[in-house]
């Protein structure tokens, strides 16, 4: 007789199926049903047809922030450039530290490659240098301190060069010129930066010159976001009262029909935007202002900042060395002028609620493009990271466990201590001080590599949650099995490898299921160390979509392929544990079809 399903099982399935056709209908929706957003790659060079002027709303007092001190008078010609002598962590090759997010700066295309504008401009002088390029993704939040402990050799991400990060790394001449907006919702009683007070919720990205901004010259509190992306939502959804961004990024986030406007933009002419070098290596930073000065002169630097950046250069300032050439650029106001007709733009009504929340996280659209890259690249390295760091956390956390019971306190100590440790440290402290601490340490090892450390640091992690769960259910066990199994002859040793260690997994058998579902969650964190785009789990590959598009719709995507691996599990394992616990169902009363007939017969 076949039994239907019980309740929980049915649930499971349902959910399953409910995913499935999801992504189905992602998967199968046609290229024409497509919005005008999922259209539009932010990582792509827009070209002089987005010319734009400078700014006229500045902020009063913009430019008199200082003269440029940092700007070196000249540099040396390229063929007294010993690539030899840059003190790079790997001999002929520059390490690239960068972001995925902030197109079209720094930004991941729809190919997997690191790009944009900075990005290009560095790859077009290490060929000047006849040096190879590596870029790898992480974090603003460490970039300059993985430059200046010599995880990578530069980091790039638009970083304006303020007094305060000069004391942590040393700057290249300015190859761009940051402005950043002040954005806000249309009819925001906030016209300019004087109108922000202590009542304002401010958005801004964690660790940007914009925050510092914020904090340090408005005096301010506000709120932080890991990503633009974010905090624009944040602020179209009202949440946050105004956002304080690059002007790129403002000016490439607000889409039309939506209710935000730029209100005010400022600047300063003593905080370019620069490349970051550890503060000791000068020889590098010479190479690279040499680089800078050559491809300004041979005309790649203009290109370049045609095609990702049109905009008119500020009064006064030019990049590269005072001795570089002012370079020939189109007229970017009058192409901005040309394209400005002067009619009234038509009128774009206000999206409803629902269409906004419609349009930022289900376009079908963007399901589908996500898919190939969730499943070629995310999906494997997340599986990866969640095994490892499972395995090895296990057989760890078991270890910690039996010393944590000991009756020696040479082991039961400390035992308790690194759980205590690891327990009490957030998962993203441990993953930077293995990575940053250990990496130096064994970079010959892992060829300055941080995907397997920073699975060594889940691991680690892992273990000190791990222990706790195996000691919990050791310590459950009844006193009277150990004592049973002592008294039949065995060795304490023995009665607890036989008898009460087996029974104390079996207890939490679901607890420690919980601990591997976060590790694959916390798998994402993994990216503060910086990778290679072949490297990203699914929520880095998920939030690179996020940024190419403009969109949340991926990351959405990402979250269902969570849900496609976790769900599972949690039902794999309450199903062992009810097996465990009640063995076979007793079926020994139940006659099988053929053996009634024979009954029957023989009655």
């Amino acid at each position: 007789m076949v039994r239907p399903p019980k309740a929980g099982t049915r649930s499971v399935l349902l959910l399953i199926l409910v995913a499935i056709l999801t992504f189905g209908l992602a998967a199968c929706s046609s290229d024409d049903d497509t919005t005008a957003g999922s259209s539009n790659d932010l990582c792509s060079p827009p070209g002089v047809g987005a010319s734009a002027a400078a700014p006229t709303n500045l902020a009063a007092g913009s430019t008199q922030a200082g003269e440029d001190r940092y700007t070196t008078p000249t540099t040396k010609p390229l063929d007294q450039i010993d690539v030899n002598a840059l003190g790079l962590i790997t001999p002929g090759v520059l390490s690239v530290g960068t972001l995925s997010d902030a197109p079209p700066s720094i930004c991941v295309n729809s190919q997997g490659d690191y790009t944009g504008y900075d990005n290009e401009l560095l790859k077009a002088i290490a060929a000047k240098l006849g040096l190879r390029i590596q870029f790898s993704g992480t974090e603003f939040a460490g970039l300059l301190s993985q430059v200046a402990n010599r995880r990578f050799d530069v980091g790039s991400s638009s970083i304006t060069t303020t007094d305060e990060r000069r004391r942590t790394v040393g700057f290249s001449n300015g190859y761009d010129f940051g402005y950043f907006s002040l954005v806000v919702p249309n009819g925001s009683p906030i016209k300019g930066f004087s109108d922000l007070n202590a009542g304002t919720r401010i958005g801004v990205v964690q660790g940007t010159v914009q925050d510092d901004y914020v904090v340090n010259t408005l005096h301010l509190d506000p709120v932080k976001f890991p990503d633009y992306n974010t905090a624009y939502a944040n602020l179209k959804s009202g949440q946050i009262d105004a956002w304080v961004a690059p002007s790129q990024q403002a000016e490439g986030a607000i889409k039309p029909g939506d209710a935000t406007s730029i209100v005010q933009n400022t600047f300063s002419l003593n905080n370019y935007v620069g490349w970051a070098v550890n503060r000791e290596n000068q020889a590098l930073i010479d190479a690279l202002n040499s680089g800078l000065d050559a491809v300004i002169a041979d005309g790649t630097w203009a290109k370049l900042y045609s095609a990702w950046v049109p905009r008119e250069l500020p009064p006064g300032w030019k990049p590269g060395s005072r001795a570089a050439p002012l370079p020939e650029l189109p007229d970017f106001a009058a192409l901005a002028a040309q394209q400005d007709t002067g009619d009234e733009p038509a009128a774009v009504e206000p999206k409803s609620t629902l269409q906004q929340l419609g349009d930022t996280f289900f376009d079908w659209q963007l399901y589908r493009d996500a898919i190939p890259d969730l499943v070629k690249t995310g999906l494997p390295n997340t599986i990866i990271l969640a095994l490892v760091s499972g395995v090895i956390g296990t057989i760890l956390g078991m270890l910690l466990a039996v010393a944590g019971i000991s009756r020696t306190r040479w082991l039961r100590w400390p035992a308790r201590v690194y759980t205590d440790i690891f327990r009490g440290l957030p998962a993203v402290v441990i993953i930077l001080l293995v990575g940053l601490g250990v990496g130096p340490v064994v970079r010959n090892l892992t060829n300055n590599n941080p995907y397997w450390l920073g699975a060594a640091a889940l691991a680690l992690l892992a273990a000190a949650y791990i222990g706790e769960i195996f000691r919990s259910g050791i310590q459950s066990v009844e006193a009277g099995q150990l004592e049973a199994a002592r008294a039949i002859g065995f060795s304490y040793r023995s009665s607890m490898r036989l008898v009460v260690i087996p029974q104390g997994v079996r207890r939490v058998l679901p607890a420690l299921m919980n601990q591997f579902i976060s590790l694959i969650k916390d798998s994402s964190l993994i990216y503060f160390l910086g990778l290679l785009a072949s490297q990203r789990e699914l929520f880095a590959v998920g939030r690179d979509l996020n940024a190419q598009t403009g969109n949340l719709s991926p990351l959405v995507a990402a979250g269902l392929f969570y849900l496609l691996l976790t769900i599972p599990l949690t039902h794999l394992v309450n199903y062992i544990d009810n097996r465990l616990r009640t063995g076979r169902e007793d079926r020994s009363g139940t006659l099988d079809p053929v053996e009634q007939a024979i009954v029957v017969e023989r009655g």
